[in-house]
């Protein structure tokens, strides 16, 4: 990948493809960025007065069990649109996997997470009060005879990590942990990634292209004497790692919201690029004009973005389930970017069903679906060709490069670790490609 300095791309009245007007209603816009969980690590703010939330949590996951259980299957007939699956076929969940498959993701509902929402039927049916949509899980137009439950990460869930919860709940049969948090989370609550959707991470950091007019790539900013302003240590402790940049200029002070970037154009401030260049030209008016970014990728943050994982212990159990639901998992999210319309309604109706404290807009929808695409984010990996395949040496890269770091932060007590352990391309279909399908 290239490095160079990215600027908004001009906004269009054209929706990417697949992306259509929802049926009922036009969606209100967005007045803040995202205030995420970025790639597994909180923002400070949400880490003080930790035990309290984390009751908190627990109490919202204990609402949201009941999948899993014998009597929660699907209903008499396929979803709306679709056909039942051939009894013993490769799409035929039923006769291998829990009758609720129970996916939990990492934070509010996102283009980002279309991959798992595609999977949702047409018969789903939304719990405002546990914050989690259940329907027939569908691939393209076969009803696999399972029930899918998404769950949302984040605020919903007291901001603990997927790893933790997947260990608190049974009934979760699938999460999203990012090969980071994996990492940090291996001694306590080990997790192995089956499946990748987004290859590379959208973590950015972004400049003000005026205050920093020659500044094209990370690199070149960081060696600014910008003040460089993000949710947390470790994130600037990797930069500082591989590049020259000074760790005194680190500000672990943000919130994820855009008024100290507004007020002060003269920091660096972390970000995802498939969200905040959007958002911040058109979506916050006292800014209202492009940034300048650069993928963190490029400087050494190479983990998978939230992979599909199962508990470490469960792989044995769950794995005549993983032989047919890995490749369904495959298949979904080239089958969301080819046409992100119907996951993308679904998506824009739970924020609002939610009623969270955020907010996201169909603007900001349509342009992560594209940024991913343009900005090459999801595509095959290049060692065998297979969409959703883990590189062992990248994975090996990835520790090599993360875990010094997590072990100089206090964030783990190990110092070796076999990359092996966190990730498996067993379940994969080799056949399935983006390239084949594009």
């Amino acid at each position: 990948m290239t490095p160079r300095r990215r600027t908004t791309p001009p906004t269009t009245t054209n929706p990417a493809p697949g992306v259509h007007e929802p049926q009922s209603r036009r969606r209100r816009t967005a007045i803040s960025t995202t205030n995420r969980n970025l790639d597994g690590y909180e923002p400070q703010s949400r880490r003080k007065g930790r035990g309290g939330v984390a009751l908190v949590g627990l109490a919202m996951v204990l609402a949201a069990c009941g999948g899993g259980s014998d009597d929660d299957g699907a209903g008499d007939g396929p979803a709306p649109g679709t056909t039942a699956a051939e009894a013993g076929s490769a799409l035929d969940l039923a006769e291998v996997c829990p009758a609720t498959v129970v996916m939990q993701q990492d934070w509010q509902p996102q283009a980002e997470h279309g991959a798992m929402y595609e999977l949702v039927g047409e018969d789903h049916e939304i719990d405002t009060e546990a914050k989690s949509v259940t329907g027939s899980l569908v691939a393209g137009d076969v009803d696999t005879g399972v029930q899918i439950e998404v769950r949302p990460g984040g605020p919903n869930v007291g901001f603990q990590s997927v790893a933790a919860l997947m260990y608190l709940d049974d009934d979760i049969t699938v999460g999203a942990v990012n090969t980071d948090s994996a990492i940090v989370n291996h001694e306590a609550q080990p997790t192995v990634a089956v499946v990748s959707q987004l290859t590379v991470s959208p973590q950015i950091l972004m400049w003000d292209p005026e205050t920093y007019p020659e500044a094209e790539t990370v690199e070149d900013i960081v060696a600014t004497d910008a003040t460089v302003v993000t949710s947390g240590p470790v994130l600037p402790a990797l930069v500082a790692s591989t590049t020259e940049f000074d760790l005194s200029r680190s500000d672990t002070s943000y919130e994820g919201t855009p008024a100290r970037f507004v007020s002060d154009p003269s920091i660096v401030q972390q970000g995802l690029l498939t969200n905040e260049p959007y958002v911040y030209e058109n979506e916050v008016e006292p800014w209202g004009r492009p940034v300048a970014s650069g993928l963190l990728a490029e400087v050494g943050h190479s983990t998978y973005p939230g992979p599909v994982a199962v508990r470490a212990d469960r792989v044995e159990e769950l794995a005549p389930c993983l032989e047919r639901l890995v490749p369904v998992l495959q298949q979904s999210q080239i089958d969301f970017l080819a046409d992100p319309g119907p996951a993308t309604d679904l998506i824009l109706d739970l924020v609002e069903s939610y009623q969270l404290s955020w907010t996201y807009s169909e603007g900001v929808a349509q342009y992560s679906v594209e940024t991913q695409l343009a900005e090459d984010l999801v595509h095959d990996d290049p060692a065998s060709g297979t969409f959703g395949a883990f590189d062992p040496e990248r994975m090996q890269e990835i520790v090599d490069t993360y875990l010094p770091v997590l072990v100089d932060q206090g964030a783990v007590s190990f110092d070796t670790l076999d990359p092996a352990q966190l990730y498996t391309n067993e379940y994969l279909d080799d056949s399935i490609s983006m390239a084949d399908q594009s």
